[in-house]
């Protein structure tokens, strides 16, 4: 009997994405199945190009299944063409609004699996009112403007938030050094010199370490002081670096996000094995780390 043989596209660029990898592994393994992982920069030409490759493959070498998360658009052009061979497609942590159209003719699995990034932003927006009661000013890196996650975290994070409370946005790559750059470029404009930032925030843990990095090794002396003494938040919350940076005080409080891609393996190779659809959406539930009541306020 033939194995089942996998495709997962990965963007190594933070932890959250190594866990992404880890997962798959292990759920590829628990199920039995054939894993390729494809590793790739964040870098929409590059990820579509790979994912072309693999859809265009010879049938003897063809994949029965493709799992990658958009950093660009989300390929519906290689999607028709991948379920027209009869490659399953899963899109990881964004909603697609082309699935529902495949889904009707496809005979391989197409779905997606997501972190509920609307409920991330809104225990942002949560986090952020519990340790400003009185408001003020909060930094706020954000992901990648043409990304999904990023627009959806942020406009969840802005109706949740206290009406008192401003959001300055920076963008970031998802990466540490691109909050660095971003927090490095910041710090040059003579509005930084204006002290009445209270929190900063960032849409995962690797910006909100690469910001906080910034303020330590590019200020001094009393700016530095005030800077370092606020609280800083991040989303992810993996027990080795979130959760673990919050123990040790470096971060106030973080989201607990699990990785999803080895949830997503399971289920595409049930699917295959059944020769079922899996539901079109599957949501993955993110809570606070620490609970919100929990966190003290910043005064």
């Amino acid at each position: 009997m033939k194995k089942t043989k996998l495709v997962l596209l990965v963007v190594a660029n933070n932890d959250y994405q190594a866990e992404q990898e880890i997962a798959a592994k292990k759920a590829a393994q628990e199920c039995d199945i054939e894993l390729q992982v494809v590793e790739t920069e964040h870098d929409a030409v590059m990820q579509s190009e790979e994912i072309f490759k693999v859809v265009y493959s010879p049938p003897e070498t063809r994949p029965d299944g493709i799992l990658f998360e958009p950093v660009g658009t989300a390929l519906e052009k290689a999607a028709k063409i991948a379920v027209t061979a009869g490659v399953g497609w899963v899109v990881l942590n964004r909603e697609v609004d082309y699935l529902s159209e495949l889904r009707r003719t496809a005979a391989s699995p197409v779905f997606s699996v997501s972190t509920d990034h609307e409920r991330v932003g809104r225990i942002q927006g949560e986090q952020i009112g519990k340790l400003l009661p009185q408001g003020g000013a909060v930094i706020y890196i954000q992901g990648p403007s043409d990304n999904k996650a990023a627009v959806l975290r942020t406009a969840a994070m802005q109706g949740m938030k206290p009406a008192n409370v401003e959001v300055r946005l920076l963008k970031g790559l998802w990466t540490a050094e691109s909050a660095y750059k971003a927090v490095s470029s910041w710090l040059k404009l003579n509005v930084t010199k204006d002290m009445r930032f209270r929190v900063i925030a960032a849409q995962n843990d690797a910006m909100a370490i690469g910001a906080r990095r910034a303020f330590q090794e590019l200020t001094e002396g009393a700016e530095r002081d005030h800077w370092l003494s606020l609280p800083f938040i991040g989303c992810d919350g993996l027990p080795k670096t979130g959760q673990a940076y919050v123990s040790r005080g470096i971060l106030a409080a973080t989201i607990v996000i699990p990785a999803n891609a080895g949830q997503a393996i399971k289920t595409l190779a049930n699917a295959i094995r059944t020769k079922q659809q899996p539901p079109e959406c599957i949501l993955v539930h993110a809570e606070s780390y620490p609970e919100i009541g929990a966190l003290k306020a910043k005064h």
